[in-house]
């Protein structure tokens, strides 16, 4: 998620359960090869593997070279981005555009596989789309067989189509279908956030995994609750508020030293948002989050927040949707 899973949080939610996470979406043109936001969003120092980065692009010798570099600079997968849905992409004839040209899929995904790919490059290439163009036009089916054909090891699948956004329920019907032809994994996307929801996702569809998104925004121990109550059948309990702080501690000192001071302070204040969201007097702390100018009054002032929430609970405990 553009904006979201820089390596701060990445690096987190692989500390928190998470088997896999995929980089912030690199642009293939190579204009952008050396900007500020493209050399930052490459950069894998001491991450946890394995490190996949997620290009995106219409020209297939571009993407090409764009999985090249990006290998270079320390991928061990190549996730090519099918499934965005957002209008700056697709009015490049990207993301989930291309789902309306199956030849030109076919033409990408050959063209990145044969640079890095399975057996001359020994890099695994991985696929994200969505169930097609619109409701009239899903064709995962035909773009997932596309995808084994020309040597993708592994294909998620969101359960919405281009034309849906993110409105509405996702739908698994289409997953199911295509785990049901395809001899390569197979991962489900879309509207799973909690253990009961993956379990039932993952029941029905025949998924060889879930792929976790919106739902980890400020809660990334989502990962370690779906895993152990998938292994045992129950619930682990929410985090106390010492381990929120803590969590959250060192995410915010992560963030501030990947981004600096002044992109740091501005950036971290989402993802605040996201982790407060729900607590009591969140609306308050949040307002006033926006009016502080240093990232060490920032840091204070999570911790003052979360030191007076333990006068009423040990545990994180969610009021409303505030």
């Amino acid at each position: 998620m553009a904006g979201v899973t820089d390596r701060p949080f990445r690096q987190l939610c692989k500390k928190l359960g998470a088997g896999y996470a995929v980089s912030e979406m690199i642009a293939s043109n190579a204009m952008l090869w050396n900007s500020e936001k493209t050399l930052r969003r490459a950069n894998h120092d001491g991450e946890i593997t394995p490190i996949a980065v997620q290009i995106a692009g219409a020209d297939p010798q571009m993407m090409a070279r764009a999985a090249i570099l990006n290998v270079e600079r320390g991928a061990q997968i190549i996730d090519i981005n099918m499934g965005c849905p957002a209008k700056k992409v697709c009015n490049v004839a990207s993301g989930s555009a291309l789902l309306q040209n199956e030849p030109l899929v076919e033409k990408i995904l050959r063209a990145v596989v044969t640079a890095v790919g399975y057996p001359q490059g020994n890099v695994p290439v991985t696929l994200k789309i969505r169930t097609g163009w619109d409701r009239s036009h899903k064709n995962a089916l035909r773009i997932a067989q596309i995808a084994q054909d020309c040597g993708i090891s592994m294909l998620t699948i969101h359960g919405r189509t281009k034309a849906d956004l993110y409105h509405g329920e996702a739908e698994y019907e289409t997953i199911a279908a295509v785990k049901a032809i395809s001899q390569i994994p197979i991962v489900a996307n879309g509207d799973i956030n909690s253990p009961e929801k993956a379990q039932a996702v993952l029941k029905y569809t025949q998924a060889d995994a879930v792929m976790i998104g919106r739902a980890a925004q400020g809660k990334p121990w989502i990962f370690r609750e779906i895993d152990y109550f998938l292994r045992t059948g129950n619930h682990l309990p929410p985090p106390t508020i010492t381990e929120m702080m803590q969590i959250m501690g060192e995410h915010l000192l992560e963030h501030y030293g990947f981004y600096g001071e002044y992109v740091g302070l501005r950036t971290a204040r989402k993802h605040i948002a996201w982790y407060c969201k729900g607590l009591r007097d969140s609306h308050t702390f949040r307002h006033h989050m926006n009016t502080i100018e240093s990232c060490e009054q920032q840091l204070k002032a999570v911790q003052t927040y979360f030191l007076g929430l333990q006068e009423f609970s040990t545990h994180i405990e969610y009021l409303d949707a505030a």
